[in-house]
């Protein structure tokens, strides 16, 4: 097949992808494996070699993220059930103190969202911001935005949470690169994005909390975890795999410590670590009975799930553009282009975003697009954990109506769909941007 008509079996194969998304409302992971299936089939591979794909392509991402976010998912469940996310955030607030609540409260999503989604943290935690505005008087985004811009940056930008796995595991780049790089990016976005922006655009839209919320007194005296053993059981996984990073740059090969180190530090490890620490220190040792403790973990394993599938179904899509060639010659036009790979990362994913509205099916969808390309140009090491980051970052951009976050962000802090795209929408393009941003200067040192 000519390099052009493959390029018109991948724009047709986009186009499908997108319009069965978006128009027909078919799930995306059956999209995906669809979509899959027939720009195989277009691009004249072997029927055969086509069902051999998508094995290889499912198989080859659920070896890996399947354990990843399940292990995630159960630890973030044991979070929230305990108390712990509450915790968070009432420390960080009294820390703070009133005149930098709002820092209190950008640190505590940036936190909480690591190992807990973005929604459920933003449930979970809406009690306090809705007390804090009562008690204070101040509106209500002056507190909500830092919180939803903390949860948005490391929802995106930091495993375990699916989406940076996910794209990790298709780029093959390191998770202890992604984490440091990701912070890194993230936490100027975070600023910018929640206490800066929260501060401004609350004097511009000044609500109050909803009507319809019926406002009960926090129960101050009811038992929750330690402040610091909630924060050292999520900073566990993080601390571990950098470890690992760290050992592998700094010691020999064959150097014991470093073999352990990289050992406890592989993310199934760190990841089963901290959940195990989880289940012990914030289930057992606070009364939960094994099978209280099982029907937690139960529990998260439902939403879970479909991430898992959906990011399988993308690590097929990668493997379809491989195996047919298509990657070949979209890594060939991007070479004779001289168009950067990070700004290609950033633009795949943001256009996907704004078209279908699910951060997570962006960046999978992106990763599979982009990997062949970067394979094809030999792109590796922390190079391909910032592209990573770049492709989280457009992944975020431009919440709007096709987003399920912007509904929550809507009906929780009462706003109109107008003043949704007003203080939401830009605060997470501002996560975007500020991140993409920090990719490209930190890729000029690195490249």
């Amino acid at each position: 097949m000519s390099g052009a008509y493959l390029i018109i079996v991948a724009a047709a194969g986009i186009s499908a992808l997108l319009f069965l998304v978006i128009k027909v409302r078919l799930h995306a992971f059956v999209t995906l494996l669809l979509v899959s299936l027939l720009v195989g089939v277009a691009a004249g591979m072997p029927l055969d070699g086509v069902i051999k794909s998508i094995e290889k392509g499912m198989g080859g991402t659920l070896g890996f993220v399947a354990v990843v976010v399940g292990l995630g998912a159960m630890f973030g469940q044991m979070l929230e059930v305990s108390g712990g996310a509450e915790r968070l955030a009432r420390t960080m607030v009294r820390r703070f103190g009133d005149d930098k609540v709002q820092w209190a409260l950008g640190l505590t999503g940036f936190i909480v969202s690591i190992p807990v989604f973005l929604d459920v943290a933003i449930v979970i935690l809406v009690p306090i911001l809705y007390r804090l505005a009562r008690d204070s008087g101040r509106p209500l985004l002056y507190y909500g935005i830092p919180l939803a811009a903390g949860g948005a940056v490391t929802h995106a930008f930091i495993p375990p949470t699916p989406g940076p796995i996910a794209v990790a595991d298709l780029l093959g780049a390191d998770l202890g690169w992604v984490i440091l790089f990701g912070t890194i990016c993230g936490l100027p976005a975070m600023i910018l994005a929640g206490p800066v922006w929260g501060s401004y655009i609350s004097r511009r839209i000044t609500k109050g909390v909803p009507d319809y919320v019926t406002l009960g007194e926090i129960d101050e005296s009811r038992e929750l975890p330690s402040f610091a053993q909630v924060l050292a059981i999520i900073l566990t996984p993080l601390l571990l795999i950098l470890l690992s990073t760290t050992s592998a740059i700094l010691l020999d090969e064959g150097n014991p410590l470093r073999s352990t180190l990289v050992f406890i530090g592989h993310p199934y490890a760190a990841l089963l670590i901290a959940t195990l620490l989880a289940m012990f220190m914030l289930g057992s040792r606070r009364g939960y009975s094994r099978e209280d403790i099982q029907n937690i973990v139960n529990k998260s394993l439902e939403p879970a799930g479909i991430i898992i599938l959906v990011t399988g179904a993308g690590g097929v899509f990668k493997q379809i553009l491989i195996d047919s060639g298509v990657g070949q010659v979209l890594g060939d036009m991007m070479s004779a282009s001289g168009l950067p790979y990070l700004v290609l990362a950033f633009v795949v994913a943001a256009l996907i975003r704004v078209a279908q509205g699910s951060a997570t099916v962006a960046m999978v969808t992106a990763a599979g697009l982009v990997a062949p390309i970067l394979q094809q140009n030999n792109v590796e090491g922390p190079q391909l954990a910032l592209a990573t980051i770049a492709i989280a970052a457009g992944g975020t951009i431009l919440s709007h109506v096709n987003d399920s976050g912007f509904w929550l962000i809507n009906r929780f802090f009462g706003l109109t769909e107008k003043e949704t795209l007003q203080s939401w929408t830009v605060a997470v393009t501002i996560v975007s941007l500020v991140g993409f941003a920090m990719v490209l200067l930190l890729g000029a040192f690195i490249g």
